[in-house]
Parts: C-alpha cells; sequence; structure tokens
C-alpha cells in the first residue's frame, strides 16, 4: 500500500466538517454506552458473588481490547476505517443485552471479556479516520476536539448509568448502554469511508504475523502511554468504592468532575501541542496527573477528591490528544492503522495493570486506597524522566 490510498486532506478548509462532527457524535455515544455501567458494577459483582474478582472487571475488558488491535490495526489500513468503526459499537450493543442475562460470577466475567473487543475496534479505526480528514499540522487540535466528544461520553455516561441505576435497576441500565450502542452504529454505517484503496474483507486478513503486532515507530509514544494509563486502571478499579466510603450515593461524580475539566482543557492543549511540539506537552500532562493522584490520595473527603478528579481531568486533557498525534507523527501513512493500534495496545496494558494490581491489593481494605494512589504516581513520575530523557536525545 503506498501513500496515494489515501485521501489528502486540504490545508485550508476547516476541520469541522459533517464528517468530522457526525465522527464526534458517534464517539460520544460509543463512549457513553461502555462507560455508563462502570459505577456500579464492582458492587453488582459483589451481589452475585464475586467481591474478589473486582480488579478484574476493568483488567479483561483491556486484556481482550488489546488483543484485539493488531487485528483492528491491520482491518483499518486494508477492509476500510467504517466497517472497523462499526464492530467497535455491535459488540457494545450485544453486551448490553447480555448482562441481565448471565448472571453468574463466571458469566459476568466473560462478557468483561467480550465487551472488551468495542474498545479494540472501534478508536483504532476512528483516530485512522480523524487523520485521513485533517491536515497534519492540525492533527493535534482535531484528535484533541475528537477526545473531547469521547471525554463527554466518558462522563455523561457514569452518572446517567448510575442515575438510572437508582430510577430504574441494574437491567434498564444494562439495556440503555445497548441503546446509546445502537445510536453509534446508526451515525457509523452512513460515513464516507476514507481509505481509498480498500480490499474486500477476506479471512487472510485475521492472519496475524509478528510484523503485524508492533508498529516500532510508535515504540516511544506507546512506553509513555502505558505508564501514565495505569492510573486510569487504578481510578476505575477503586474510585467507586471510595466515593461510596466518602457517602456519595451517586458514584459517578468523579468521572463527570475529571470530565468536565478534561473537556474545559482540550478546547486548546490540543492547538499547543500543535504549535510548541508533542513532547513539551505530553511532559506537562504527565507532571500534572502525578500531582492529582497525590491529591486524590491525600485529602479523605468529598472536596478534595473532586478537586482531585479535577487535576487528573485536566492532566489527561493535555496528554491524550498530544500522544495521539504524537503517534501518528511517529508513523507512515501505510501504517497508520497499525501504529494507532500500537498505541492502544500500551493503553490498555496500562489500564489492565493499573486495575489489576491496584485489586489485588486493596482487597476492600479502604485504607489501602491512598497507599495505591501514592505508589501511581511515582509510575507517573518513571514516565516523565524517559519522556525528558527522549526529548534530549532527539
Amino acid at each position: 500500500m503506498h501513500d496515494n490510498c489515501f485521501k489528502m486532506p486540504s490545508e485550508q478548509k476547516s476541520i469541522y466538517t459533517l464528517q468530522f462532527i457526525l465522527l464526534c457524535l458517534s464517539s460520544l455515544l460509543f463512549s457513553s454506552s461502555f462507560n455508563m455501567i462502570i459505577p456500579e458494577l464492582p458492587n453488582y459483582l459483589s451481589s452475585l458473588g464475586g467481591a474478589e474478582y473486582k480488579g478484574l472487571i476493568i483488567a479483561l475488558f483491556t486484556l481482550t481490547a488489546g488483543i484485539s488491535r493488531p487485528f483492528s490495526g491491520k482491518l483499518t489500513d486494508r477492509w476500510g476505517r467504517v466497517p472497523v468503526m462499526a464492530i467497535g459499537s455491535i459488540v457494545c450493543f450485544i453486551c448490553g443485552f447480555l448482562y441481565p442475562i448471565l448472571t453468574s460470577v463466571a458469566g459476568f466475567l466473560f462478557l468483561r471479556l467480550i465487551h472488551g473487543f468495542s474498545t479494540g475496534f472501534k478508536p483504532t479505526s476512528t483516530s485512522a479516520y480523524v487523520a485521513d480528514l485533517v491536515p497534519q499540522k492540525r492533527w493535534g487540535e482535531a484528535l484533541g476536539m475528537h477526545g473531547l466528544a469521547f471525554s463527554v461520553g466518558t462522563a455523561v455516561g457514569p452518572a446517567i448509568g448510575s442515575a438510572i441505576f437508582d430510577a430504574f435497576g441494574i437491567n434498564v441500565m444494562f439495556y440503555s448502554s445497548s441503546f446509546m450502542a445502537l445510536l453509534s452504529i446508526l451515525i457509523v454505517i452512513n460515513m464516507k469511508e476514507t481509505l481509498v484503496k480498500k480490499e474486500k474483507f477476506n479471512l487472510s486478513m485475521l492472519k496475524i504475523n509478528r510484523k503485524d503486532i508492533i508498529e516500532w515507530r510508535a515504540i516511544p509514544a506507546g512506553i509513555v502511554t502505558f505508564l501514565s494509563y495505569t492510573a486510569y486502571g487504578v481510578i476505575l478499579t477503586l474510585i467507586p468504592d471510595w466515593s461510596e466510603h466518602l457517602g456519595l450515593k451517586n458514584k459517578g461524580l468523579f468521572f463527570l468532575a475529571f470530565t468536565i475539566a478534561s473537556v474545559m482543557i482540550r478546547f486548546v492543549s490540543g492547538k499547543v501541542s500543535d504549535r510548541y511540539g508533542r513532547p513539551k506537552v505530553i511532559i506537562t500532562g504527565l507532571v500534572i496527573i502525578a500531582i492529582a493522584l497525590l491529591v486524590i490520595g491525600f485529602e479523605d473527603s468529598f472536596i478534595g477528591m473532586m478537586i482531585g478528579a479535577s487535576i487528573y481531568g485536566i492532566g489527561t486533557g493535555i496528554l491524550s490528544p498530544a500522544v495521539n498525534a504524537w503517534t501518528i507523527d511517529l508513523s507512515i501513512p501505510e501504517h497508520r492503522g497499525k501504529a494507532v493500534a500500537t498505541m492502544y495496545i500500551s493503553l490498555e496494558a496500562g489500564i489492565g495493570l493499573g486495575a489489576l494490581l491496584a485489586g489485588l491489593y486493596y482487597a476492600d481494605v479502604i485504607l489501602r486506597i491512598p497507599q495505591i494512589m501514592y505508589a501511581n504516581a511515582v509510575v507517573l513520575v518513571i514516565a516523565l524522566l524517559y519522556m525528558l530523557n527522549w526529548q534530549r536525545k532527539s
């Protein structure tokens, strides 16, 4: 595949085309779909008799997301962006209906494993689609704005999910998750394909060799992503119980606060990385996330938790668009999907490992949560040192 397989976007046109707006709306709905159930899952798993498996709620999800990335990257580069985006939303749609049916601990954990395929497919192809639509010098801005839409789903999803659970129960919450995914599918399947030289699907596309798994040019972005996203795995696993410890009925409030902050900063953070370079912006984001973890661990109060959530949102809102754009900067056009997949493999590995280790050490001992936050801040410092070293050598 050669460079001319990709439509080259005009440098002058506005990035806010109908295609781009629809893409953002689809991602908002997709993000809402799988995030809206997260705050209630720890207690739901406990009610099924699986309290000791709380660390697996996120870890299993991210395991299959990571495993599926090489496949989604290859399919994105050969079969097309649109069908791969659709697969991600279809998995969310199906899983929402199956949670109320598979009500054993084993059935629930199996569904978490299957549900992870959704984020293994859609974000990979979506990032490649954005890069096809938008000129390179505006990738940071475009990925920042798309990330903003995804983050709105991350914010409103948990809050809406907890509200639906309180009013109508767990099954209606699961069905609502399916409905959000269905709306995402309806948007995606009507979108225009941006991969010009696409191939007809055949089973050989599912054959993965070593060269298909990792885009080595994107490894620096992958290392930073892996280390920084351990924090998200820790937060997804522990914040629902920490919220309950602080007396919060709606466990989605932390996610609402962090995402509002993330959304606000994304209006400028992507443009800043386009102007001043990705490394400087990434370093700033890492420092802020480390501070957020220290605040969450130190402040044993509702106000302290919400301040920590807001600082964490600012950090991720700065870091995420810059790392996404840096990944594409480091890649070549014909391996764009594989590069994005490499970055997301690192992301899922970071989230999964963070969730698993946090869950194992936590073991329902609430006073261990601050210790875990402090330990994770050290991991962010390691990411910071790596980035400073990379910048010095480059």
